[in-house]
């Protein structure tokens, strides 16, 4: 039976082929038969149905208008990740806008504007994934590029913390997700042997932006102000705008004219990336790992405050992860180029273990230079495990149902990310010092990445599972009665064999 078949269910859509034996003078009526009909058929791996009943192969550009898309793409993401890992910087001109330095609990509910903006990003995430499905990518990230222009903007005439957890924490970071995600998905319209080279390229933006622009924002707040600074940033948000209009979708939409409810409420709600078992237990793996992922992100600065003082040049640590992480995103996603189906997995695997022990081998850094060793493969793992989540999603459930396949998996991703660093803060204040916050949160990661070595084998099982019911006695036995009358078959036009 050929794969992309597009006529409905019970149609005999099976009945007029040949065998790939046959000889060519018997496969011509054939062909002419099935033109007659309205249902010629190409044997390509992938197809679309046309109104008329043809089926087109859809051949992944490669290049062409995908390069403006991957610049496009990589704008996105270093102007929405660039904005968050910089607000560390924003924080301080919080404190001083909107009261004293010192003050512990005005440090505190500032600091849950910036958290509430990173949650908003990816706890949106399923939310997108249905937009998109829906609306498209261009839609979807031009609109949300919008949003968060607008909420980002609002935030500049802000002048307490009240309105700005809604202008800043939800409005500018709900927009940025409805942006970002998008970014994602086009990638597969345009790549597929390259898809893993041009997702490292796209997500070093982030790294790049992350490393130069808090250069940048740091004399703009000196000299510019809070508020100005913000209005600054919103050209970043504006080129987001013109970002999206450059994803034009490429592959082929299914026909919605002939949908019933309750097929269209499973476009909306998609429950075939859950009968991926492969999918399962990704999405359940990669958020048990993120739980002491982020720890060392969020705590380090002051780990080596307490541990080397004050005065020692803690920002060059941030600069090396951010350094090695983009270099790891470009390497990487092009190893994953010659990595064969779900065994892209493993590199994400060996991320996960990488940056497991790193986690743990802070504490025993008592020399500065051991820290900048650790920061160095932390941010080049780091880089591995975000360049391939794309592909990964691809192989797992296919080109049609990758969008909310990411967006799940990311709004899974925000319960951990929001957790695991104060779990870390409470250990620290019980214990008198990181160190057993450090041990503990190399140890999620590391059980992580082992749930993530059942996925090539549970996908293979599942392959195995299918084929063997594809074979069974009743299904063979009517395919032979099908093949017999086929030669009579071939001079009715118009007629099914059934």
């Amino acid at each position: 039976m050929t794969e992309g078949n597009s006529l409905p269910e019970g149609d005999a859509a099976g009945t007029n082929e040949v065998p790939a034996d046959a000889p060519a003078q018997e496969k011509r009526p054939q062909e002419d038969e099935q033109k007659e009909n309205g249902n010629s058929k190409v044997d390509m791996p992938m197809k679309t149905a046309t109104p008329g009943g043809d089926e087109v192969e859809f051949v992944h550009p490669e290049g062409g208008w995908g390069w403006v898309v991957m610049l496009a793409a990589m704008w996105c993401n270093g102007s929405v990740f660039g904005i968050q890992n910089a607000f560390g910087l924003m924080f301080l001109s919080l404190l001083r806008e909107f009261g004293s330095e010192n003050d512990a609990d005005l440090r505190f509910r500032t600091a849950w504007v910036g958290s509430l903006s990173m949650g908003m990003i990816f706890f949106c995430s399923p939310i997108v994934s249905v937009f998109t499905d829906i609306f498209g990518c261009r839609i979807t990230a031009v609109s949300g590029a919008t949003v968060g222009l607008i909420g980002l903007m609002a935030s500049s005439f802000v002048t307490s913390l009240g309105p700005m957890y809604f202008t800043y924490g939800i409005v500018f970071a709900c927009g940025c997700s409805f942006a970002y995600q998008p970014s994602l998905v086009i990638l597969g319209h345009y790549f597929k042997k390259r898809l893993g080279l041009v997702n490292g390229i796209v997500t070093a933006g982030s790294s790049f932006f992350t490393i130069t622009l808090p250069f940048v924002l740091s004399g703009m707040l000196e000299k510019l102000g809070l508020h100005n600074t913000m209005r600054v940033l919103c050209i970043l948000m504006s080129g987001l705008i013109l970002a999206g209009f450059t994803y034009k979708p490429l592959l082929p939409v299914k026909p919605t004219s002939s949908q019933t409810g309750r097929s269209r409420m499973r476009q909306i709600f998609n429950v075939n990336i859950w009968k991926s078992w492969g999918y399962r237990i990704w999405a359940f793996g990669i958020p048990a790992a993120l739980y002491g992922y982020f720890v060392p992100y969020v705590h380090l600065m002051k780990h080596v405050e307490e541990r080397f003082g004050t005065d020692s040049n803690k920002e060059i640590l941030l600069m090396c992860i951010g350094i090695t992480s983009g270099v790891g995103r470009l390497i990487f996603g092009r190893v994953a180029d010659y990595v064969d189906g779900v065994n892209k997995v493993y590199l994400q695997v060996a991320s996960f273990f990488v940056i497991g022990l790193m986690s743990m081998m802070i504490p025993l850094c008592h020399v500065f230079g051991g820290l900048i060793a650790v920061c160095l493969l932390m941010g080049l793992f780091d880089g591995c495990f975000i360049c391939i989540m794309a592909p990964i999603a691809f192989e797992l459930v296919g080109s049609e149902d990758v969008s909310q396949a990411i967006g799940f998996l990311l709004g899974l991703m925000s319960v951990p990310m929001t957790v695991g660093p104060p779990i870390a803060g409470f250990l620290r204040d019980k214990m008198g010092n990181y160190d057993m916050a450090f041990y503990l949160a190399g140890v999620p990661p590391i059980i992580g990445g082992a749930l993530l070595c059942m996925i090539p084998w549970a996908v293979a099982k599942q392959k195995r599972l299918k084929e063997a019911q594809s074979k069974e006695p009743g299904v063979t036995e009517k395919m032979i009665e099908h093949e017999k009358p086929q030669g009579d078959a071939q001079h009715k036009t118009g007629e099914s064999v059934l």
